[in-house]
C-alpha cells in the first residue's frame, strides 16, 4: 500500500530537473519534493460534481452553495479575487486573512490558552521538585552525605522520587492518549488528564514516607503524559497554518510560565519550617483548576470530527474557530480532499497495534517519526532539565546558601518565561528548524562555560557570579529555540490516521529520557563533579545539531495535510540536499560573505504558502 503510484489529476506541473516531472506526488516516496494541492486542476464542473456528491453523502444540504465556494477558494488559494461566487465581503475576509494574519476569533485564542494551561502543572511540579530537593529527602531519611554507607543509594532514590512522574508518563501516560482520544475525543482526554494532575499532587503533599510520594508522582505521570501527547495537537488541529507555530507553542510558554510560578511558591514557602517541601509539591494543583472546569466550553477539534465521520460538528467547529462561514466551508473541504489522497496512502485501520507499527514501515511515517524523535530528544540532551530539576542543588554545590540557591533559581525561571515569548513571531517567521539549528550551538558553549566557571576559586566573588550568568545565558537561548519547538514540531508532522499514536511515541520519547536524566543527575554530579556534567551535556548539544541539521524537515506555514508531501521525500534525499547545497551555501553566505550567493529550494510548491507570498526561501 505504502509503495502505491496514484495518477494526478493537477495541471500544475512545476518546471525543474527532477525526474518526475509531469508525474503525480507519491505520498510514501516523494523524490520531486513537490508539495501538490489535490484540487488543483480539477476542472470547475467536475469539481462542482464532486461538491455535490460531498454534500449528499455527508447529509449538509444546508450549506452546499457555501461549500461549493469554499471548494473554489481551497483549489486555488491565491486567484480568489476572480472567483465570481464570492461577494465583496467575502472577499475582503480572505484579503484580511493575508494581511492580519493574527486577527482571529476570539474563542480561538481562548480554547489554545485554556488548554495549555495545563502545561502549567508540569513545570510547576519540576519547579517545586526543584525546591523540595532542599529538604524532603532530610525528613525522609534519605538524604546523600557524603562518606555515610548510604550515600550512593540515597543519591538513587531521590533521583527516582523526582523521575517518578516522567517514568509513568513515558510507559503509561503517553499511551493512553491514543485510546483515550478514540473513545471520548481531545477534550474527554484532556479532562482525564487533569483529574490525574489535581488529585495526585494532593496526596504528594500529605505523603508520609518516600515510597508514598513515589507513589502520589506516578499517578501524577499518567495524567502528564496523555495531556501532553494530546493538548498541542488539540491546538494544532484547531489553528490557521498561518500562525500554527506560535498558538502551538502556548504549551512551552505555560511550561515555562509554570516554572516560573513554581520558583515564586518556592521563594515564597522558603521560611515555613518542615512543611515547605510539602507546600512546594501540593501547590502545584493551583494550574489545573480552570482546566477542569472550562474545557468543555471549548469547541471540539474539527479534524477529530472528521476522523469520526461528523462532518457537519466539524463544520459547526470550524464556524467557532474561523473568522467566516465561508473560511470554515474552505477548510473543512480541503482537509477532506487531502485525507483523502492521504487515506489511499496509508490506510483506513484503526487497529492500535498496527498504526503503531506503521510509525516506522510506512516511508511517510516513518521519517515524521525520526523527525519528531530527533527534537524531542533533542529537549532532553540540551540539558535543560538539569537545571530545571536540579538548579538549586547545583547552585547549593557553587558555594551558595539554600536561600540563595533558590533565588538564583528563580532568576532561572523568569528568564526562561521572558525569552520564550519571541517565539510567538519567531517560529512562524524563521521556522523551527531555523530555530534549532541557530540555538544549539549557543546553549553547548554556555554549558562549557558555566562548566569551567565551577574552577574559579570559590572565594573569589566572580565564582558565583559567573556560573549564575553563563546558566542564565544558557536558558536565554534555550527558551525560544529548544524550549517551544518539540511538541509544536511534533504535533504538526504525523498524519491524521497516526496522530495519537505517533504524538504518543514522541511525548513517550521525550518524558522517557527526562526520566533517565532525573534519575541518574544526582549520580552523575557526584561522579563527574559539576564542570564533568556541563561538558558531556555541552558535547550531547552538538550531537543534536548534527541530527537536526541532517534529518529534521521544516514545518512552518504549512498546513498539516501539505506535511504529507513534505515528510514524502526521502531521508536520504534531504540530507543530501544539506551536505550538498546548504552547507556549501551558508560558507559562502557567511564566512566568505559573498553576498550574491544563492541557494537552490529543496521544495517545490504548487501555490506559496499561506502568509508567505514568496513561497518558500
Amino acid at each position: 500500500m505504502a509503495d502505491t503510484e496514484k495518477k494526478s489529476t493537477s495541471s500544475h506541473e512545476y518546471q525543474g530537473d527532477d525526474a518526475e516531472r509531469g508525474s503525480d506526488v507519491d505520498l510514501s516516496r516523494n523524490i520531486s519534493a513537490r508539495i501538490k494541492n489535490p484540487l488543483a486542476g480539477i476542472p470547475k464542473a467536475q469539481l462542482m460534481t464532486d461538491v455535490e456528491r460531498f454534500v449528499e453523502d455527508r447529509e449538509m444540504a444546508d450549506i452546499s452553495a457555501l461549500l461549493k465556494k469554499g471548494a473554489l477558494v481551497a483549489q486555488d488559494p491565491d486567484s480568489f479575487e476572480s472567483i465570481e461566487e464570492l461577494d465583496e465581503d467575502e472577499k475582503i475576509a480572505l484579503r484580511r486573512e493575508i494581511t492580519h494574519k493574527w486577527s482571529q476569533p476570539r474563542l480561538l485564542y481562548v480554547t489554545i490558552i485554556l488548554c495549555s494551561i495545563g502545561a502549567a502543572v508540569q513545570g510547576w511540579d519540576q519547579a517545586g521538585s526543584n525546591g523540595a530537593n532542599l529538604s524532603f529527602p532530610a525528613d525522609f531519611g534519605i538524604l546523600p552525605v557524603v562518606g555515610t554507607p548510604d550515600y550512593d543509594k540515597n543519591n538513587w532514590l531521590v533521583g527516582l522520587v523526582n523521575a517518578a512522574p516522567y517514568i509513568a508518563a513515558a510507559l503509561c501516560g503517553c499511551w493512553l492518549s491514543d485510546p483515550l482520544n478514540f473513545y471520548f475525543g481531545r477534550r474527554g482526554t484532556i479532562f482525564f488528564s487533569a483529574i490525574f494532575c489535581f488529585f495526585p499532587v494532593i496526596g504528594s503533599a500529605f505523603s508520609q514516607n518516600w515510597q508514598q510520594l513515589f507513589i502520589c508522582r506516578l499517578l501524577l505521570g499518567i495524567g502528564m503524559g496523555s495531556k501532553a501527547a494530546t493538548v498541542p495537537i488539540f491546538a494544532a488541529e484547531n489553528v490557521p497554518a498561518s500562525i500554527r507555530g506560535g498558538l502551538v507553542m502556548c504549551w512551552q510558554m505555560w511550561v515555562a510560565f509554570g516554572i516560573f510560578l513554581g520558583l515564586c511558591a518556592n521563594l515564597a514557602l522558603v521560611n515555613t519550617g518542615k512543611i515547605a517541601w510539602r507546600l512546594q509539591l501540593g501547590s502545584a494543583f493551583i494550574p489545573v483548576i480552570p482546566l477542569i472546569f472550562g474545557i468543555f466550553f471549548c469547541p471540539e477539534s474539527p479534524r477529530w470530527y472528521i476522523k469520526k465521520g461528523r462532518y457537519h460538528d466539524a463544520y459547526n467547529s470550524l464556524v467557532k474557530l474561523r473568522n467566516t462561514p465561508l473560511q470554515a466551508a474552505r477548510d473543512l473541504y480541503a482537509i477532506h480532499a487531502q485525507l483523502q489522497v492521504e487515506a489511499d496512502i496509508l490506510g483506513k485501520r484503526s487497529n492500535y497495534a498496527v498504526r503503531f507499527i506503521e510509525l516506522f514501515t510506512i516511508p511517510r511515517n516513518r521519517r515524521a517519526s525520526l523527525a519528531a524523535f530527533i527534537v524531542m530528544i533533542g529537549q532532553q540532551m540540551c540539558g535543560i532539565n538539569i537545571i530545571a530539576f536540579y538548579s538549586s542543588t547545583i547552585f547549593v554545590e557553587a558555594g551558595s546558601t539554600p536561600f540563595q540557591a533558590l533565588l538564583a533559581s528563580f532568576g532561572f525561571g523568569l528568564v526562561n518565561f521572558v525569552f520564550a515569548w519571541p517565539a510567538v513571531r519567531t517560529i512562524d517567521t524563521y521556522g523551527r528548524r531555523s530555530l534549532l539549528l541557530f540555538t544549539f550551538p549557543q546553549m553547548a558553549w554556555t554549558l562549557l562555560a558555566a562548566g569551567f566557571s565551577f574552577y574559579i576559586p570559590s572565594s573569589s566573588s566572580a565564582h558565583l557570579g559567573l556560573i549564575a550568568l553563563f546558566i542564565f545565558l544558557f536558558d536565554a537561548f534555550y527558551s525560544p529555540g529548544e524550549g517551544p519547538v518539540p511538541f509544536t514540531y511534533s504535533a504538526e508532522v504525523f498524519p491524521l490516521s497516526h496522530r495519537e499514536v505517533g504524538m504518543a511515541f514522541a511525548v513517550s520519547t521525550n518524558l522517557f529520557w527526562a526520566s533517565v536524566l532525573s534519575l541518574t543527575f544526582p549520580r552523575l554530579l557526584a561522579a563527574l563533579t559539576p564542570p564533568g556534567a556541563f561538558g558531556f551535556y555541552a558535547a550531547l548539544n552538538v550531537t543534536a545539531f548534527v541530527l537536526i541539521f541532517l534529518w529534521v524537515p521544516e514545518t512552518k506555514q504549512r498546513t498539516l495535510e501539505e506535511l504529507d508531501y513534505i515528510f514524502a521525500v526521502p531521508t536520504r534525499t534531504h540530507a543530501k540536499y544539506q551536505l550538498t547545497k546548504t552547507l556549501p551555501y551558508w560558507f559562502r553566505r557567511y564566512v566568505f560573505m559573498n553576498k550574491n550567493a544563492k541557494l537552490e529550494p529543496l521544495y517545490r510548491f504548487d501555490r506559496p504558502a499561506t502568509g508567505d507570498r514568496q513561497g518558500e526561501k
